[in-house]
């Protein structure tokens, strides 16, 4: 990515990452991903909002000097995770002059995972103003999005703001802009399924703070800048709501294909009932595409069979998945098999604390599934259509 003006000295200087497939060791990244950081110029004072992972320092630090840029009064460090604030030591030595700016948890991570001294520092508060001359920051207090030291930066005579985390996307492309709205929105959706979510009534009380800002741009610190605004804060809008689809998500692995049968009527058995169905197998299932689907769906099902009197591993990894992204899930239930005993059905159930939801009948057959195990099937399928029919899930 080439230094890019996004307003009258306003500049996108941050780098692309085509080729990471990995985020925090956790989250695919089919997409590849950007480290973006803005610089600001204004009359009097210079600057940076937020820095680039360290694997592509040099990259910020070559767009720096094709600007001719030879001093920065301020680094705005708006997060303190390291793809966004691991530069930041290389710049305050090649700018020895320049202090970092954050709020005063911030300044304590930072401190703790750069080891930036703490005479370095610049502290601010919520709606703390920083002057360049000409162009005026504003500072917006937003914790837990998605760490508990987040805030956001508003720009006040451009109306553009710059939220770090919040409304991003891990997106490589060569456009500067949302303009491939359908795959802008995937990929967004994607990343608040995967880092956003568990905040959602967070980002709720955040999202009413913004309405008193006028803005005309976003732009975050990963994927391409909305300069369309109204695009994004919709589909977060959506998100965040209590509102569900009338879907079923149904993660799900078989050994010896007693489950996989079991899954295979009850995918039939919803679709005939008119419920959109999403099932995932486990084992060749992109996690992120699971992710993302629990954003919308109504009701999830577990599907897996008994090991060692226990769910099966993979069936283990997305229950705890699901419990750590808190969705808005409304009801779950449980189905699958076992040989000759176990707790699965109680396991499972157990993992599921922070999930508001209703549980539902489980079926679990022994063995291979008979006649009785696909009529209790059929009962689990009218239970979840009369649940999403009593609770206007359409």
């Amino acid at each position: 990515m080439a230094e890019t003006k996004l307003k009258t000295d306003v500049f996108s200087i941050g780098a692309i990452d085509w080729d990471r497939r990995l985020f925090d060791e956790l989250i695919p990244l089919p997409d590849g991903t950007s480290y973006n950081a803005y610089l600001i110029k204004g009359n009097e004072k210079t600057a940076l909002i937020d820095t680039v992972d360290p694997t592509k320092e040099q990259v910020l630090l070559e767009h720096l000097s094709s600007l001719g840029i030879n001093s920065i009064d301020y680094v705005i460090s708006n997060h303190a995770e390291q793809d966004h604030s691991g530069t930041i030591p290389k710049i305050l030595k090649a700018f020895p002059n320049a202090r970092a700016v954050t709020n005063a948890k911030c300044k304590g991570m930072l401190m703790d995972l750069l080891l930036i001294p703490e005479d370095k520092f610049v502290i601010v508060n919520d709606t703390d103003i920083l002057s360049l001359g000409n162009k005026t920051l504003q500072f917006i207090m937003a914790p837990w999005v998605h760490w508990p030291e987040t805030m956001l930066t508003y720009l006040r005579e451009d109306k553009i703001l710059f939220p770090c985390d919040f409304f991003g996307s891990h997106l490589a492309t060569s456009d500067l802009y949302a303009t491939d709205e359908a795959r802008v929105y995937e990929a967004a959706k994607r990343y608040y399924a995967e880092i956003m979510m568990p905040f959602r009534n967070n980002i709720k009380k955040h999202m009413e703070k913004l309405k008193q800002f006028d803005i005309e741009m976003i732009a975050p610190s990963h994927g391409p800048i909305h300069n369309k605004p109204g695009f994004i804060l919709d589909a977060y809008k959506d998100w965040i709501s209590d509102d569900v689809k009338n879907e079923v998500l149904i993660p799900y692995v078989s050994m010896h294909g007693s489950t996989d049968k079991m899954v295979s009527y009850f995918v039939d058995a919803l679709m005939k009932r008119g419920i959109t169905v999403k099932p995932f197998n486990l084992t060749k299932t992109d996690i992120g595409e699971l992710a993302k689907a629990l954003v919308d769906a109504a009701t999830i099902v577990i599907a897996s069979p008994t090991v060692l009197v226990g769910p099966h591993p993979a069936a283990v990894y997305a229950t705890y998945l699901a419990n750590a992204l808190r969705p808005k899930t409304k009801f779950a239930s449980i189905i699958g098999s076992y040989g000759w005993g176990g707790k699965m059905v109680d396991t499972i159930t157990g993992m599921l604390g922070n999930l508001k939801v209703e549980l539902l009948s489980p079926v679990i057959a022994k063995g291979y599934p008979k006649e009785h195990d696909f009529t209790l099937l059929e009962k689990l399928a009218d239970e979840i259509f009369n649940k999403h029919k009593e609770n206007n899930i359409v």
